[in-house]
């Protein structure tokens, strides 16, 4: 059992506590193991969130008990840190535990000094500001979520969600967590970055643009030409890469193979297929291919997935 807290406190935002519940707080009896998660506080103060709507949460001395803590947001101005939250976060994050950051919870963790020598992320209109205060913290630009070793940062309030599926992945295996999304109405796993999501043009042709997307989705274990796919399309090759690149921020053959490796820890989860008949069914030339592209993605060669998360 993986027990979770999700800081509550005088300023939070009810939105990226809600994501943070969501995701971890939910009973889900479907599972037969799940996490056991709690909202937090270490204050003791009245909680007054979004639009003056009052929280009662539970009050601990200590997180001594937890396994993870979530920080759904925080302050992005300077202010002094309550004693007890500064104490437990820094006596937390020594003692090796995992932490995760939902949009400006950055702040506090930077703050604290937790993401020094780690790499971290928050929302695009408080990029210029963190790095300014921290220019000593290695800044990953137009992501969704960035996960280094023990600590999560996540670029927005709705990429929390992103970032809480990536933890979930690896806890409990992919066929959960995307029983997970599936429940959340949003996809399981979201490529590209944030600039997807800034003063994005609206595109000229967006139906055809995107049914050649989800037909390309829909048939990734079949061979896939680019050219074709742009036709599909009904754009130049060249218009269909710079589209690609601007909406996902990868190029189309980064993309398939994110798809197909997606589709191979399907695979390997559900099913028992040989290696080579299964890098086939994924869409890849050969289990060579699969297993390169695999451990560059994923980090672990096929089998050892396999072993951790079939069932």
């Amino acid at each position: 059992m993986i027990k979770v807290a999700i800081l509550s406190h005088a300023n939070v935002s009810l939105f990226e506590l809600a994501c943070a519940v969501e995701l971890f707080a939910l009973p889900r009896p479907e599972f037969t193991s799940w996490y056991q998660a709690e909202v937090v506080n270490l204050d003791d103060g009245n909680i007054i969130s979004t639009a003056n709507v009052g929280l009662q949460t539970k009050c601990v001395t200590s997180l001594e008990e937890y396994d993870l803590l979530i920080i759904p947001s925080w302050p992005t101005s300077l202010q002094s840190i309550p004693n007890n939250i500064d104490k437990e976060i820094r006596k937390f994050h020594a003692d090796g535990k995992r932490l995760l950051s939902f949009c400006s919870g950055a702040f506090l963790l930077a703050e604290l000094g937790v993401l020094k020598n780690t790499k971290a992320t928050t929302h695009w209109k408080f990029e210029s500001l963190f790095r300014q205060r921290f220019p000593h913290i290695s800044y990953a630009s137009n992501v969704l979520y960035v996960l280094d070793g023990n600590i999560g940062c996540s670029a927005g309030s709705a990429a929390g969600l992103d970032l809480g599926l990536a933890v979930i992945r690896s806890d409990f295996g992919y066929q959960v967590a995307n029983q997970v999304a599936k429940r959340l109405v949003i996809s399981g796993h979201r490529t590209g970055g944030q600039s997807q999501f800034v003063e994005s043009p609206i595109l000229e042709v967006p139906n055809q643009f995107s049914e050649a997307i989800e037909w390309a989705t829909d048939n990734i274990n079949k061979p896939i030409i680019i050219d074709d796919l742009a036709a599909r399309a009904n754009m130049s090759r060249r218009t269909f890469d710079r589209k690609f690149r601007a909406s996902f921020n990868l190029s189309p053959k980064e993309w398939l193979i994110g798809q197909r490796v997606e589709r191979a820890k399907g695979l390997l989860e559900s099913s028992s297929l040989p290696i080579e008949q299964l890098s086939q069914a994924a869409g890849f030339d050969n289990a060579v291919t699969m297993r390169h592209h695999f451990r560059q993605y994923v980090g672990v060669a096929p089998k050892v997935y396999r072993q951790q998360f079939s069932h």
